[in-house]
């Protein structure tokens, strides 16, 4: 189930909420004193007068007219929102595949919470923020068989706005353009091991400003490293996101992009039984910091269900090769 399909049967139930609402009005004012139950209904809606509670018919046809009501209109509407629930749900599990268990990063800072959306790319996912107007987090599951394909995958370099976001939410190519900083990748494009994910991974809703040395330098070594170990591990589960930290952070552009002062990146390699984060500001530094997944979960507002709690305080020695 894709996100549109969901969409259009959504826009089909408004229409019928809007329906029903329509027949609603015309009810009360023709029926006002039938309906019985619904008089409150009637006096709010309808221009005519509202007749008092003793010239109401008997019981019997107040109680059919009632059920009459509910069978042509209540009950269709409520099984259409109740489809529209189901359908939303099933679109929103289109995700789980980049998540330990399918269990997704969650927001447990309310604030960050705001305007947020998750979208579904083919092999990575985001949950992309209007206040920020870039991502929280981007997650995907890597391979080692993927990490092979990416060899030899073309990198496109065409970024683009993603249509899903609401308008205002997202940045700008305009945004960037002579900002001072990259277009950071979050699932990197080196990762991408088909055509379709390469080219979905330009999506500015997966880059965040990134210092041009960071991203080409010390960042692109973590990123290297990472891959080396889904190769040894055979497959690896990694979210890499933004942090903001103090009270004056910087912007870039119209839309006023917010410039993560740190970036991090959690790895979880399930066959080693291993979790740790890395940790890097965002600056011209040759340095990174290693800290445990639980310090990260502090650090970011960021929980991650999908990873043990057994794992959440190992620390390793670091990153070979970076």
């Amino acid at each position: 189930m894709h996100h549109a399909t969901a969409g259009q049967f959504y826009r089909v139930c408004v229409l019928r909420v809007s329906h029903v609402l329509r027949l609603l009005r015309n009810l009360a004012a023709d029926s006002m004193n039938t309906i019985g139950s619904t008089d409150l209904i009637a006096a709010r809606w309808s221009p005519a007068p509202y007749t008092p509670a003793s010239t109401k018919p008997d019981l019997p046809r107040r109680m059919k007219i009632r059920f009459t009501f509910f069978a042509s209109y209540v009950a269709p509407l409520l099984a259409a929102l109740a489809a529209t629930v189901s359908l939303n749900a099933l679109a929103a599990s289109d995700c789980s595949q980049f998540s330990p268990d399918g269990r997704a990063p969650v927001v447990a800072n309310a604030k960050m919470r705001v305007s947020t959306q998750q979208l579904c790319y083919s092999d990575f996912a985001v949950l992309h923020s209007g206040v920020t107007h870039g991502p929280l987090w981007s997650a995907e599951h890597l391979t080692a068989e993927h990490m092979d394909d990416a060899r030899d995958n073309t990198r496109t370099n065409r970024f683009f706005v993603d249509k899903k976001l609401a308008p205002g939410d997202g940045a700008t190519l305009s945004d960037y353009k002579k900002s001072g900083y990259d277009r950071g990748h979050m699932s990197p494009a080196g990762d991408r091991w088909d055509k379709k994910g390469m080219a979905e991974s330009f999506s500015l809703a997966n880059v965040v400003p990134q210092n041009p040395s960071n991203n080409r330098r010390i960042w692109s070594r973590i990123e290297q490293s990472v891959r080396r170990l889904v190769e040894q591990s055979g497959d690896a589960y990694v979210v890499t996101g933004p942090l903001f930290s103090g009270r004056q952070l910087q912007t870039i552009g119209d839309s006023r992009v917010l410039v993560p002062t740190q970036l991090y990146k959690v790895v979880y390699l399930p066959g080693r039984d291993l979790a740790f984060a890395v940790v890097v500001d965002n600056t011209p530094t040759n340095e990174y910091t290693i800290k445990t997944v639980r310090e990260l979960e502090a650090m970011s507002g960021l929980q991650f269900p999908g990873i043990p709690d057994t794992l959440k305080d190992q620390r390793i020695g670091g990153l070979k090769g970076v």
